[in-house]
């Protein structure tokens, strides 16, 4: 079986999700670069026939496109000898799925003020921002409850995809001047699933939590 391949550019968190997923389940990817910025490569027609959307990522095995992050996630995960990133449980792995579409769609006023701060991407940063901080808290909220509840992470007492697909948008939030003083419920579960085997990071996330 050919590996698969995944259309990437280093800067974007949505990519660094998946190569953090593939690098912690243990799945081996071909990995082509896709100069987004200042190249526009996303744009280019042979491009755009695999993702009419113009975006990155996207993923492409054995005839199989996939487009959005989440799906591209759970596929990688699937093709893994390691199970557990999936609970067994239907009520986590509801609430595992419920994180994971909270990544994609509300945090992806994260994913737009980093844009705007680093490339220069129209749009309104300060509200970006705010917008970004608000996701964040509700972030910081959950883990400030399942800490009561002796859970070190999102879903359960181990890491979940869940983690994996929140980690980048906190990780990555000092690009648009969040301060992560204000986060110590982040913070500790940031440090925790720096532990596990298999986590790599990305340019713009430091070193320490």
């Amino acid at each position: 079986m050919t590996l698969p391949t995944l259309y990437n550019f280093d800067l974007d968190d949505h990519c660094y999700r998946l190569r953090l997923t593939a690098s912690i389940c243990g799945v081996d990817l071909d990995i082509l670069n896709i100069n987004t910025f200042p190249g526009h490569d996303h744009l280019a027609p042979d491009y755009l026939l695999k993702n009419p959307l113009g975006r990155v990522p996207t993923l492409e095995h054995d005839g199989l496109i996939l487009r959005e992050t989440a799906a591209i996630q759970t596929y990688i995960a699937a093709l893994s000898k390691n199970k557990s990133f999936v609970p067994e449980s239907l009520v986590e792995q509801a609430a595992m799925t419920d994180w994971m579409i909270f990544a994609d769609r509300d945090l992806a006023s994260a994913s737009a003020a980093r844009a705007t701060a680093l490339l220069d991407v129209p749009g309104d940063g300060p509200a970006l921002t705010a917008t970004a901080r608000k996701m964040l808290q509700i972030m910081e909220d959950h883990m400030t409850r399942q800490r009561v509840l002796g859970k070190a992470f999102f879903v359960a007492n181990t890491v979940t995809l869940a983690d994996l697909a929140l980690f980048p948008a906190f990780a990555l939030s000092r690009d648009f001047s969040i301060d992560h003083d204000a986060f110590p419920a982040l913070r500790r579960w940031a440090r925790q699933l720096r532990t596990v085997d298999g986590f790599i990071t990305m340019p713009g996330i430091p070193d320490y939590h």
